[in-house]
C-alpha cells in the first residue's frame, strides 16, 4: 500500500497552455524545495562523507514544513 504524500503544490509555478494537453502547472513542488534548502543546512561541507541518509533527512524535515504549513492556514 503506498501513502500519498503532500507535496504542497508548484514552488515556483508557470502556467502553461498547450492546446494538445490542456494546461496546468510545471515546475518543482514545494516539497522538493523544502527538501532542497533542508539539505544545505544539514549537509556536511565534506561531499565525500554525504550519504544517502542527507536525502531521507532532508525530505522528513520537508514534509514537516509541509504539515506546519498546512496546519497554519487551517487556522
Amino acid at each position: 500500500m503506498s501513502t500519498i504524500i503532500d507535496g504542497g503544490g508548484p514552488a515556483f509555478p508557470t502556467l502553461f497552455i498547450e492546446p494538445k494537453y490542456g494546461s496546468g502547472y510545471k515546475g518543482m513542488t514545494l516539497r522538493d524545495y523544502f527538501a532542497g534548502q533542508a539539505m544545505i543546512g544539514i549537509a556536511p561541507k565534506d561531499p565525500i562523507g554525504a550519504s544517502t541518509w542527507i536525502g531521507y533527512a532532508a525530505y522528513e524535515i520537508a514534509d514537516a514544513m509541509i504539515k506546519a504549513r498546512n496546519q497554519e492556514a487551517a487556522k
